[in-house]
């Protein structure tokens, strides 16, 4: 109880501190027209991002120099239930950062998104496939589709020239791979557990789709044709066991920022992650080469990756600016905007349909995975986020307790079939 009390005490001081900043339905809407220039702010979760939106935001205001948008991002962990109480109390930013499938569903079912279906710009520069994670079950599309992220396996490509390894194509090469390498001295994977959503996210999301089958295998389990403690994702958590002996000595103890440092210093060779970081590792130069490669399948099977749709943005109903709001959102669906959006975040895909060149290397290595692979997303996403216990927590819980000795992979899996039977149909 005191736990809870804390943390929602945490997040109404961030409410509090922030009300005053935002131009949208409350707090600053009065200052919204300042000497012709409309004000707005724009909110997400991606407080690692301020230089490079900014910069976005530049090229628009250069443009459009009677709007101006403020970008006023939120502590990542507390962005959902921080945005949440700024919506319900009238002082929520003009547009945000929306999530994809069911959590950011629920805030259009309230009330709290405007329906963009009807809008030309949306409809003309994104295919189904880019606005089904934002279309709710009525059709309305509550947000416009705008960066995808890729999973996969980051590595250093002197150390592997250094002993003679090529790059994995299958799950057991990747093994021996991992073996050369701790005899040489080295981690294999940078990986931990302190921080629990790296493990399910960028780990076991990441191989899932090589052992179920991808999409397909995905829909199968949707459509109660399997169940979730088969074969398949029986394999998927003895692949996680398969990579506890080659994680750091106590990672129980290592966070996602722990792992981080690892690859770059140079003492772990690879790093299951997300190309959101690209950034981070280029500022950081770590002073060896390095690359990513795809998490590879079993032998025999074929490949797939996980090519996520991270956010959407949606317009604040509530604003008085909606219709500057709008024109913001259409500007990021020209080559311009765009292209800008791509080179100044790297790893952040734009999901428009006629995607631009990028200049960055490890941003396009990231993206020529795709060629050949099957592509999907992360797998609760879709369908399994919103019941208690929800498919995200029992697989972070399983890969938890396989890493940890608590269960086997069979128990695991298990877990998850008689967790989502509590609530999902297809699992009953």
């Amino acid at each position: 109880m005191k736990t809870g009390f804390r943390k929602f005490g945490q997040v109404l001081i961030l409410l509090l501190c922030s009300a005053g900043l935002f131009a949208g339905g409350g707090g600053e809407s009065q200052e919204g027209q300042a000497g012709g220039v409309t004000q707005l702010t724009l909110g997400s979760w991606r407080t690692d991002d301020v230089a490079q939106i900014e910069a976005l935001l530049a090229e628009f205001h250069a443009s459009h120099p009677e709007i101006r948008i403020k970008f006023d991002p939120v502590n990542p962990p507390d962005y959902n239930a921080t945005l949440r109480l700024q919506l319900e109390s009238g002082i929520a930013p003009d547009i945000f950062y929306a999530r994809s499938y069911a959590t950011g569903e629920e805030l259009f079912q309230d009330g709290y998104m405007v329906d963009l279906s009807g809008e030309d710009f949306v409809q003309q520069n994104y295919d189904e496939g880019a606005r089904s994670p934002w279309t709710a079950g009525d059709g309305g599309v509550f947000a416009m589709p705008f960066l995808a992220v890729s999973h996969g396996i980051y590595y250093n490509k002197d150390l592997f020239a250094e002993l003679g390894i090529q790059v994995p194509k299958t799950w057991e090469e990747l093994m021996r791979a991992a073996r050369t390498i701790q005899d040489a001295g080295y981690i294999p994977f940078a990986n931990g557990i302190a921080d629990e959503w790296d493990i399910a996210e960028v780990v076991f999301m990441s191989l899932a789709p090589n052992f179920i089958g991808g999409r397909e295998g995905r829909l199968a389990y949707d459509s109660g044709a399997r169940k979730f403690n088969d074969s398949h994702v029986r394999a998927a958590f003895e692949a996680i066991e398969d990579l506890k002996p080659y994680l750091p000595e106590g990672f129980m103890a290592i966070g996602y920022n722990d792992s981080k440092a690892l690859f770059q210093l140079g003492q772990a060779a690879m790093f299951f992650d997300g190309s959101w970081t690209i950034s981070e590792f280029v500022a950081a130069d770590p002073g060896f080469e390095w690359s990513v490669f795809p998490v590879p399948p079993p032998a025999g099977s074929p490949g797939y990756v996980t090519f996520h749709p991270d956010n959407g943005l949606a317009i604040n109903p509530a604003s008085d600016h909606t219709a500057e709001a709008k024109v913001f959102l259409e500007w990021l669906t020209t080559p311009q905007a765009a292209k800008v959006v791509g080179d100044q975040l790297p790893g952040f895909f734009p999901m428009i349909s006629n995607a631009p060149q990028l200049d960055n290397p490890y941003a396009n290595a990231f993206l020529s995975m795709n060629t050949g692979r099957g592509l999907d997303v992360r797998w609760p996403w879709p369908k399994m986020m919103s019941g208690n216990p929800s498919g995200y927590n029992l697989m972070m819980s399983g890969s938890i307790g396989v890493l940890t000795g608590e269960l086997t992979p069979q128990q695991a899996a298990d877990a998850l079939q008689s967790g989502l039977a509590q609530w999902y149909p297809p699992a009953q």
